[in-house]
This record gives structure tokens, C-alpha cells and sequence, in this order.
């Protein structure tokens, strides 16, 4: 019986586009394994077993009469998945990024299956990289795993397993099944399930738009949550025309920092975050010679966890429509009122409930960072001017092949239209600022990640 690919997630693969591939991405820095990076190369093949979809590609039903199907790559070449590369050393964070930003602008090849690795040596201060792409088809429901988290250990003692796990090395890819099998269990399906040859019919003859209108009933939440808001996200240098290049940048702060903020002025963790966010698109926009009043915002769709923010996140997510108050010139009334924003958007029907996300996003835990994006596809033009997530991370080191990762930036798909996506994690002490943006939207960047930094520094000012 072959596996097929939900209807949610087959929408996902109509929905990417060249110009716009739906991949999560990630850069990982980590010490240099004491082996090499063959270390870390072995590493992933070792952990291969405890992700099989890794080695799976999708296949095509004749005719559209059916949702692909999962099939094991009977070519599957590790090598070609786990690509190794180097900077001139001493490689500097700014040659970094600009490899960052080329891998994330290529799509994905549908021939194989959905995700690459890239090893990345000669970085200075004996350090390597890390950086994934995964498209979200890839983990299609609740239980399903990322590579990523079983890459990571919180023992250096334990980032090769002894012995492999089970099937590391007798992997035998299975049959892909051919069109007589695809075309008759198909028909099966129908037989079994009459109500779903209307819906696999008009998926073979309906393009990216008509397919998005499948979900609608999930998309009305989301629609009835942005009437709510009274009026259509602004408009904002943020949205254009976009293409498809890409520009990756970073920012940094010290989490005990953040929290110092919100011990003094109030709100959570999320709203000090927001806030520093928020007095960058200040400054971005000032320095672009657009004109800033009072009554200015930027629209951010915000994916934020539902548990504690100290807590490990877990498949709770709630999605809020939320008006950055970037004409306000005082950090601490910025603060204020995007924290008692925060604590109404459930109130005044703004929240997009979590069981909404989950039918409409096919939610994981290891894609959290692309919620705001699956939800947004197709809506940011209306809807709201950005994505902004934030996934607190473990506390704790964390190690690969013996390596300790130093730090994490999650890299968040922007769909038609949108400039920019930031996503946001906590990792050991530290908050990660992963920024992507259109290259020809957005493409000064870099300055929106230096404005977050300081941003921090004038919150902390003003909190002495």
C-alpha cells in the first residue's frame, strides 16, 4: 500500500513557486569537530534511520488522479544531500551569510528528496557551519521529526551512537511503485472514498490560487481575524513586487538582558522582543526617508508559543495579528502598548486559534519557524506587511559529533509579495535574530539587523 502525501501538503508543493520556495531554513555554528567535518558528515548518515522520510522522494500519481505518494529514493546519494563547502579562512559572519543567501534562494530539486545539508569549514575562531534546508511537506504531521533534532546531543559524549542505530547500514530502498499500482489504488481510493475524487479532479486542473481556496474554511479564521483588526494591513516599503533572490543577515542579545527588560517595564519576554523589532522597523524606515507620524505601523503575523517562555516548546502555537507601533518614539511606551496588544488579540478575535494553524499549516514541532508563512500564503498582501516568530530554544548546550553548537539562526520562507521574515530563537543564554530578505525589496538588511542590536541597548537605558 503506498503512503500518500496529504492534501494539505500536496497544496504546499503547488503552492512553491521559484520566486518563492516554501523551505525553512537554518545556519547552526558549532566548534570544529576534533575529526574534521567527516565527523559530522557521518553523523547525519548515521542518524539517516531516525528520519526516513529523509530518504524518501515524491512521486507522481498519472493524471493528478491522486495526491502523490512517498516512495524511497532508489538513487539516494547521501553525498548529494550532505554537501560540504568552505570559506577562504579566515572565513568572515559577512561571507557566511552571503553563502547563507545564495543556498536559500535556490529552490529545492522535486526529483529528490526535499532537503539539503551544507558543511561549511573555514570559519574564523576554529569554527564550522551548518546550514539546512527542509521543505515542510518534508514533516507532515504532530509526531513527525526533524534531522535536526536528532543531529543534536546534550552530551558530547553521546553525538555518534555506538553501535549505529538499526538499519543504518542494511537500508534497502523499496520499489517505487509503478503507474499500474498508482493509477488502481487511485481508483481504490475512489471507490472507498467517493468524496475525494472531486477534490484530487480539481486539483489536477487548478493552479496555485484555486488550490490555497481548498483550505478555506481554515482561511476563514484567519480572514475573520484580520476584520477584526478594522482595517488592511498598511502599506509599507515592506511589500513589492518580489523576486527571487534572497539576503540573509543576523542580530544577537543577551537573553538575561531581555529579561531585565521585561523585570522592570512588564510584559513577557515576546513583547520586549517585539518591541526591540519594532524600534528597528523605527529606524529603517526613518533611514529610507519614509514618512514616519504617529499613527504609523507595520502589520506582523506572530506565531508565538503558548507555554511559559522558560518552557521547551511543543505543538501549542497561537497566531496573532499585531500592529507594530513604529510611529511611536519612546521605547517604553512602544513596550507598553505592544504588551497590552499582546494580552487583547485573544479578546477582540485577532488570535487565530492553534487548531486553525494545524489545519491549515500541517503543523510540526521542528518547522514552528514556518507557521506564520504556511498561514500567511497568498494573504500577506491583505492581510499583514510581515512574519515575525519567535521559538524559544533549550538552555542548554547542546553538542554535534562531539562539537558544541555555539549558536542558531532559523532562516523563515517569505511568500509572494512580503520583503522580509525574521524568526527568532533562545539558545543557552542567548537570543538568535535570523532575518530574510528580498534582495531587491529589502536589500540593506544588514542595517535592520544592526538597528536590532542597538535597539536592545537603548530598552536596557532606558530600564537603569
Amino acid at each position: 500500500m503506498v503512503e500518500r502525501l496529504t492534501t494539505l501538503d500536496t497544496s504546499f508543493l503547488y503552492l512553491d513557486e521559484p520566486a518563492a520556495p516554501l523551505h525553512v531554513g537554518g545556519v547552526l555554528v558549532l566548534e570544529a569537530p576534533p575529526d574534521g567535518l567527516e565527523s559530522l558528515a557521518a553523523l547525519v548518515v548515521a542518524r539517516l534511520p531516525l528520519v526516513p522520510r529523509y530518504r524518501q522522494r515524491v512521486v507522481q500519481v498519472p493524471g493528478h488522479l491522486a495526491n502523490p505518494v512517498w516512495a524511497d529514493d532508489a538513487d539516494f546519494d547521501a553525498g548529494y544531500h550532505i554537501r560540504r563547502s568552505a570559506l577562504p579562512a579566515p572565513g568572515s559572519e559577512a561571507q557566511l551569510l552571503d553563502m547563507v543567501s545564495r543556498v536559500t534562494s535556490r529552490p529545492l530539486d522535486r526529483h529528490r528528496p526535499l532537503w539539503e545539508m551544507y558543511l561549511v569549514e573555514g570559519l574564523a575562531g576554529n569554527r564550522v557551519a551548518v546550514v539546512t534546508k527542509t521543505h515542510p511537506a518534508l514533516i507532515d504531521g504532530l509526531s513527525a521529526i526533524d534531522i535536526g533534532q536528532v543531529l543534536l546531543d546534550v552530551s558530547p559524549d553521546t553525538s555518534l551512537p555506538d553501535p549505529p542505530p538499526a538499519g543504518a547500514e542494511e537500508w534497502s530502498p523499496r520499489p517505487a511503485p509503478g503507474w499500474p499500482v498508482l493509477v488502481g489504488q487511485a481508483l481504490g481510493d475512489y471507490v472507498r472514498r467517493p468524496s475525494t475524487a472531486l477534490e484530487t479532479a480539481r486539483g489536477a486542473v487548478t493552479d496555485a490560487r484555486s488550490t490555497a481556496n481548498r483550505l478555506t474554511s481554515a482561511v476563514g479564521d484567519l480572514l475573520s481575524a484580520a476584520r477584526s483588526a478594522a482595517f488592511p494591513a498598511p502599506p509599507s516599503p515592506l511589500n513589492s513586487r518580489s523576486g527571487p533572490q534572497r539576503r540573509v543577515a543576523v542580530a544577537r542579545a543577551d537573553l538575561d538582558r531581555i529579561k531585565r527588560v521585561r523585570a522592570v517595564h512588564g510584559g513577557t519576554v515576546n513583547d520586549v522582543l517585539l518591541t526591540v523589532i519594532t524600534g528597528a522597523l523605527r529606524e529603517w524606515l526613518l533611514s529610507r526617508g519614509e514618512p514616519v507620524v504617529a499613527a504609523t505601523s507595520v502589520r506582523a503575523l506572530v506565531p508565538v508559543s503558548v507555554q511559559g517562555q522558560d518552557a521547551v516548546p511543543g505543538g501549542r502555537v497561537s497566531s496573532h495579528l499585531v500592529d507594530l507601533p513604529v510611529g511611536e518614539p519612546n521605547p517604553r511606551v512602544r513596550l507598553s502598548r505592544l504588551s497590552y496588544a499582546m494580552r487583547g488579540v485573544v479578546e477582540d478575535s485577532r488570535s487565530v486559534r492553534a487548531d486553525t494553524l494545524v489545519s491549515l499549516t500541517g503543523f510540526a514541532p521542528p518547522t514552528l519557524h514556518a507557521l506564520g508563512v504556511r498561514a500567511a500564503r497568498g494573504l500577506s498582501r491583505r492581510l499583514f506587511n510581515l512574519v515575525v516568530t519567535n521559538v524559544p530554544g533549550p538552555q542548554v548546550p547542546l553538542y554535534a559529533a562531539g562539537s558544541r553548537m555555539l549558536e542558531v539562526f532559523p532562516v523563515v520562507p517569505l511568500v509572494r509579495g512580503q520583503g522580509l521574515s525574521i524568526g527568532i530563537t533562545s539558545y543557552d543564554g542567548r537570543v538568535y535574530v535570523g532575518l530574510n530578505a528580498d534582495r531587491d525589496i529589502v536589500g540593506d538588511v544588514d542595517l535592520l539587523a544592526d538597528l536590532i542590536e542597538q535597539e536592545v541597548g537603548h530598552l536596557l537605558e532606558d530600564a537603569a
